[in-house]
């Protein structure tokens, strides 16, 4: 699992994301649908970057629904999860 991580989305949603990169399989659909929230490291697994913010809740969660594996974790700010249900 790597660190959660706080953003601030573009339209001003706090959200917590997280990656349990052991599901990962480095598919990269979450890459396409918010390429300023997600990136590929050196291992093919997806990771957060600090550019995240910029994208907006709605780019996040369908980014987080295209995953195959359902391996993004998305919080609101309580830390209810919003994302897998």
């Amino acid at each position: 699992m790597s660190d959660a991580k706080i953003f601030t989305t573009s339209d001003g949603k706090v959200i917590k994301v997280q990656i349990d990169r052991d599901l990962c399989i480095g598919a990269a659909t979450c890459v396409a649908v918010a390429p300023k929230m997600f990136a590929l490291d050196n291992e093919a697994k997806a990771i957060t970057l600090d550019t995240g913010g910029e994208e907006s809740f709605q780019s996040v969660m369908d980014a987080a629904k295209s995953c195959p594996v359902a391996a993004i974790i998305i919080e609101d700010e309580q830390g209810n999860k919003i994302y897998p249900a």
